[in-house]
């Protein structure tokens, strides 16, 4: 799939040609291609619809932040992002495109008693029918990560759909326009671990990022407002001293809605 590093080069020495809109996006996002086939989505921020909570014309610089993010954590969540000047629709991001397979779904929906062995259930409720149902995700390294990673970037959308398993099994996280809020967001479906220490690996991987924090004036910080860059700092603070997995709070919504 490529480096964002790489994936910048590959945009930046060639022409995004878009070929069909996202359906189902709340922003306008494309999807397009370029001179070797390979696919992108392509958010302009010409398509951000005004939102009250977040800056206007922030959201695709988030992405792009959250992408650097990962890459300093070096957990190989975000498929390969980054920020491009001259796009069709002017400038905005470009992430590689991940070709999910349904089947492999981590995060799903099952009657109440039919949750796989082993996966968490986080959300019970009634469908449409009348039939009790459960949303539920599976146990695994990167959804752990993933959920630490939300932590961090104060993700306030990691709806189910944001959560991608392609034809080898690994684990994508997408849509981070809603991150960095310098108020607390966390909205997330992955709450299977809630309260629960963090391992040691865990949590040596973001002290390792607290001693990177330098980087973040070049690949961060430029995306968000001074507040937000502060109130990340201080997130990583609080995680490294609580050691826990965040839990849901009583003062704004656990889980976004859809949770698809």
């Amino acid at each position: 799939m490529g480096t964002s590093g790489e994936i910048s080069k590959q945009i930046s020495s060639g022409i995004l040609e878009p070929i069909g809109q996202l359906r189902g996006a709340s922003n306008g996002s494309l999807l397009c291609k370029d001179a070797t086939e390979a696919l992108f989505v392509y958010k302009p921020v010409v398509g951000e619809r005004p939102l009250w909570d977040f800056p206007n014309e922030t959201l695709s610089g988030r992405e792009v932040a959250a992408a650097n993010m990962d890459s300093l954590l070096g957990w190989h969540l975000v498929p390969p992002t980054c920020w491009i000047e001259e796009g069709p629709l002017g400038p905005g991001m470009v992430q590689s495109w991940v070709e999910e397979i349904d089947e492999l779904r981590p995060v799903n929906i099952f009657d109440t008693d039919g949750v796989p062995e082993g996966w968490r259930s986080v959300l019970q409720a009634i469908d449409q029918s009348g039939r009790p149902v459960t949303l539920a995700h599976e146990v695994s390294e990167q959804l752990q990560r993933m959920a630490l990673f939300d932590a961090v970037v104060n993700n306030a959308d990691r709806k189910a759909g944001h959560v991608l398993a392609d034809s080898t099994g690994q684990i994508f996280a997408i849509d981070h326009g809603l991150c960095f809020n310098e108020e607390p967001k966390l909205r997330t479906v992955l709450w299977g671990w809630a309260n629960e220490e963090i391992p040691d690996h865990h949590l040596m991987d973001i002290e390792r990022l607290q001693n990177t924090l330098g980087d973040f004036h070049e690949l961060i910080d430029p995306y968000l407002d001074a507040r937000e860059s502060v109130e990340l700092r201080q997130r990583i603070v609080d995680l490294l001293q609580g050691q826990r997995f965040p839990r849901p709070h009583d003062d704004w919504p656990a889980i976004p809605w859809p949770v698809f």
